[in-house]
């Protein structure tokens, strides 16, 4: 008898052996304490029979080795040349040390945004380190943790001028050499607040007709000028000044903050973080001190932990949309944080000294061709300017710019008789060989020595003082610095995240081994489209298969994060409304809606109308109704999430879609939810006319400690001519690049080949059977607030720990309980006040699953000491949570023991995750803000 024995076990199914947590024996484990005969029932009872799709996601799965070779396939497609384009994205190095240990690190790109300070110490120092950076280089002394681009970065400094401002004026002057793109959103984010912008010469402006101003600093084609003449003019009219600036070339110039400059945004893009064809990279903005309470964003500020020592967290206003909803100054909720801590380490990696060099090389390469030209009888300008010229060739444009791409380099068109050419970190001597050959130029000049800068405008002021860019810059001490500060975090590596609406699933390493190559890597976003043919049969084929999984007809890649997502769906309603003769302007939110919702649709100049909930979670249809009918044909849209916020499946919501289309609005599906759907639901089928995609949740970008995200948008069929335009030329344009940020789309394209459409499918089942698993084995200790009509949930679980405050325990101290336990606290109070919203995503073993559910009943039973008076909240180990090491060394006079408060059941005891400090005091940080590097002193007055 033969002891071969067949097997039909397949190791290279990346969704079930991979991506999908339990095994199928987990899965029958789990679905006995559900109550459920197989997934099939569970699904059946959970998602409404008719909003179901009828056909199945059926395209086939690829191996992660098949995978690899398809993405090598298509990055063979691009053609990577040296782009010299400018225009605000530059060829730049990115450290070795800094592409392995922290883009490439699980341990920095898998962890969430950093709302639980304590167990992100880590993350919060390398973007305060950010921080530092971008207010020493422009001047200004505060700045925030990242916004998504410069463009969006400038609309927003436009807002904030806007409320701050002391001039009455209604006009915001826009300077002509602003990056094009820069412009285009501006325009696209000033029409529906009234903001009536003004494009002109510098030299035109008239500051008392203005609220604030925009300048380029250095300009689009260049230029470099003092603007402090400009800027105390708009002073003395009481108007603002904005600065676009570049961070590299403030190391050699004068920075906005010296020149009188309220607020100066840009790109850290070019501090070694790659093109990506558009993105991600991380914009910043920094402003004077009495603005800073005005900050859109988020700050990292300094604060105290509960023993004195020295902690940082998230300072201000941070989530203040989830707040203040309509009334919130902006609804950025996403960041570019990973590429924040990247751009941060590249300063810390150089230091002043390296930054310096680095720009000092940089101009006096542009000035070589500046003079080799210009000694060739060329019309070069501007005489001023830092890595950028422009050269007047004619007629001849066209055939310069064939005879630069024929040796292998993009230059820029300006107009129609000049070529732009801005040099970068990459440019070397042979670059400059191959450039001035396009040009007939064989006989190259020495290597400039004398700058091109007017003396005035040569930076004066010191910066990067702080001892943290003066380190030891030996690889050995950088790599054991990045070291350290992940060390100090919880991220996916280590543990469950099991956040509510935010979906931290796995993100496979096969997924993101592509965005590193150079052939996705090092393509400017304004290259010619021949050379980027392999990003668009990717962008493609990932749009068709989101189109099939929405049921939408098309979408728009663009937006840069869910928030903006929103925006840009928001955008395109009303354009849809307006071409059809329509003035439409109220937008139904029911009370359940992400905070962003209402903050989106009021920058979209719509009035917010907030609906109901009923007892039972549901959209209050009576309500709805009602208000519906009030709007009549001022009603523009309804934005509702699907399943809800609140974790369940309403049956209403096709009758909520038939009600708003009745009354002739559009009906916005926030995706949010997404994970609970694909493959099971089409919210375009349903009655959806937009939606936007969280592709850093439900398709596997990872959330990177807060960024970066994408948010692109599927309509249907109407409403697609109205989708936001080129940034380059077109209108409605959202953010910079037309792609948004581009090479991360590579990674849900990849998640979608490898899963394949039946793997798909079965990831939501398994997320809502995990959830189930949950409830189910939680049910008696703690309340579950919302359940489906079959006493179900949708892919989270919502646990109301409200009735425990009377006895003195509170959510945030179940929430740092938690973190002894070595996890991650579930989303807090929203979208119900005291409550925790599970979600543990189809990712998560059984086993992991069962740990937490073991340290949230052991938590419960600590409640119940406190409850029946065995201990009081204040002594438990509840409210002394998290517990440090230094906990564990001191004296202890405790009503508990050591064991009980530092190894909890479900820690880990070998591997145990220690969190750095204790709970950090909230109020003292923002009573006291320090936002920048603190000197060393201030760490041994905190430890005293």
């Amino acid at each position: 008898m033969s002891r071969w024995t067949p097997t039909d076990y397949n190791p290279d199914d990346f969704a079930n052996r991979r991506h999908i947590g339990p095994s199928p024996v987990e899965m029958a484990e789990m679905l006995k304490a559900v109550g459920a005969d197989s997934v099939d029932q569970l699904i059946e009872q959970t998602v409404p029979a008719a909003i179901r799709q009828s056909d199945a996601l059926d395209w086939p799965a690829l191996s992660e080795a098949g995978l690899l070779a398809r993405m090598r396939e298509v990055a063979d497609k691009n053609r990577v040349m040296t782009s010299l384009i400018g225009q605000g994205y530059y060829g730049t190095v990115t450290p070795p040390a800094i592409q392995r240990n922290i883009l490439e690190n699980p341990a920095w790109y898998t962890a969430y945004t950093p709302y639980q300070p304590e167990i992100a110490q880590g993350r919060l120092e390398a973007l305060l380190n950010f921080q530092t950076m971008v207010a020493d280089l422009t001047g200004l002394p505060v700045a925030n943790a990242s916004l998504l681009d410069e463009a969006t970065a400038a609309a927003e400094a436009m807002a904030m001028a806007r409320r701050q401002s002391k001039s009455k004026a209604d006009a915001f002057f826009v300077a002509h050499d602003l990056h094009p793109q820069t412009i285009a959103v501006i325009e696209t984010r000033a029409a529906p607040l009234g903001i009536r912008v003004i494009k002109g010469s510098v030299d035109d402006l008239v500051a008392d007709q203005v609220f604030a101003a925009v300048f380029q600093y250095p300009g689009t084609y260049g230029h470099v000028r003092d603007l402090t003449p400009e800027i105390e003019a708009l002073h003395a009219a009481g108007a603002l000044a904005i600065v676009a600036t570049d961070l590299l070339a403030l190391c050699v110039l004068k920075e906005p903050g010296a020149m009188g400059a309220d607020i100066a945004v840009g790109s850290s893009q070019r501090f070694g973080v790659p093109m990506g064809y558009g993105g991600p990279h991380a914009a910043f903005m920094s402003c004077r001190d009495a603005l800073k309470r005005a900050m859109p964003g988020r700050i990292v500020g300094v604060s105290i932990d509960s023993s004195g020592n020295q902690a940082l967290r998230l300072s201000l206003q941070t989530r203040e949309q989830h707040i203040r909803r309509e009334k919130a100054t902006s609804n950025v909720c996403t960041a570019q944080a990973l590429l924040a801590v990247m751009a941060g380490f590249y300063a810390v990696f150089h230091g002043p000294v390296g930054l310096r060099a680095i720009a000092q090389r940089v101009h006096l390469h542009a000035v070589t061709v500046a003079d080799a030209l210009r000694a060739a009888g060329a019309e070069v300008a501007p005489e001023a300017f830092f890595d950028t010229i422009t050269v007047k060739v004619g007629v001849g444009q066209q055939g310069i710019m064939a005879a630069a791409r024929h040796r292998g380099i993009n230059l820029r068109k300006v107009g129609r008789d000049r070529v732009g050419i801005s040099v970068d970190e990459t440019t070397d001597a042979g670059v400059i060989i191959r450039l001035l050959d396009a040009f007939g130029i064989t006989d190259v000049a020495p290597a400039a020595t004398a700058p091109a800068i007017p003396e005035a405008l040569l930076r004066e002021s010191e910066y990067l003082t702080h001892p943290v860019f003066h380190m030891n810059r030996a690889e050995s001490e950088m790599m054991r610095y990045m070291r350290r500060l992940s060390d100090r975090d919880l991220a996916l590596d280590r543990a469950m995240i099991p956040l509510g609406s935010c979906t931290m699933k796995l993100n496979a390493a096969a997924e993101m081994m592509p965005i590193t190559w150079p052939e996705f890597g090092a393509l400017h976003p304004f290259a010619p489209a021949d050379q980027a043919a392999g990003y668009h049969e990717a962008i493609a084929d990932l749009t068709q298969k989101l189109c099939v999984i929405t049921g939408y007809d098309a979408f728009s890649m663009q937006p840069n994060s869910g928030a903006q997502g929103e925006y840009a769906g928001l955008l395109t309603i009303q354009a849809y409304h307006k071409a059809r003769g329509e003035e439409r302007d109220i937008c139904l939110i029911p009370v359940s809606a992400h905070g962003t919702n209402p903050a989106s649709a009021q920058m979209c100049g719509m009035q917010v109308v907030v609906v109901k909930s009923a007892p039972n979670g549901d959209i209050d249809l009576v309500d709805f109704a009602d208000k519906a009918a009030k709007a009549g044909d001022r009603l523009a849209a309804v934005m509702i999430t699907y399943p809800s916020t609140h974790g369940v499946f309403e049956d209403t919501v096709r009758q909520v879609c038939e009600i708003t289309h009745d009354h002739g609005g559009q009906v916005y599906i926030d995706g949010a939810n997404m994970n609970a759907l694909v493959g099971l639901v089409k919210p375009g089928e349903i009655g959806g006319d937009v939606s936007h995609l969280n592709l850093h949740k439900t398709f596997a970008i990872p959330h990177g400690g807060g960024g970066p995200g994408m948010g692109p948008i599927g309509v249907k069929s109407h409403l697609a001519p109205f989708l936001p335009g080129d940034p380059q030329g077109g209108e409605g344009a959202v953010s910079a690049a037309p792609y948004g940020s581009a090479s991360i789309l590579l990674i849900s394209w990849a998640y979608c080949m490898m899963m394949g459409g039946e793997g798909l499918t079965q990831a939501t089942r398994v997320a809502i059977l995990n959830a189930n698993y949950i409830a189910a084995r939680l049910a008696g200790a703690y309340p579950i607030l919302f359940m489906g009509n079959r006493g179900r949930v949708a892919h989270e679980c919502i646990i109301d720990t409200r009735p425990f405050a009377e006895h003195g325990v509170t959510v945030d101290d179940i929430a740092k309980r938690l973190i002894d336990n070595g996890f991650h606290a579930p989303t807090m109070s929203w979208p119900v006040s005291g409550t925790l919203m599970v979600e543990p995503t189809e990712s998560e073993t059984k086993a992991e699953i069962d740990r937490f559910i073991t340290a949230l009943l052991a938590i419960r039973d600590e409640i119940t000491d406190v409850a029946e008076g065995r201990i009081a909240a204040d002594q438990s180990p509840l409210r002394h949570a998290p517990h440090t090491v230094e906990d564990l060394v001191r004296d202890w006079d405790r009503p508990y023991s050591r064991e009980q408060g530092c190894f909890p059941a479900g820690a880990f005891r070998v591997d145990k995750y220690w969190p750095p400090v204790g709970r950090v005091d909230n109020a003292h940080g923002d009573r006291n803000l320090i936002c920048t590097c603190p000197p060393l002193e201030a760490y041994a007055e905190a430890a005293e």
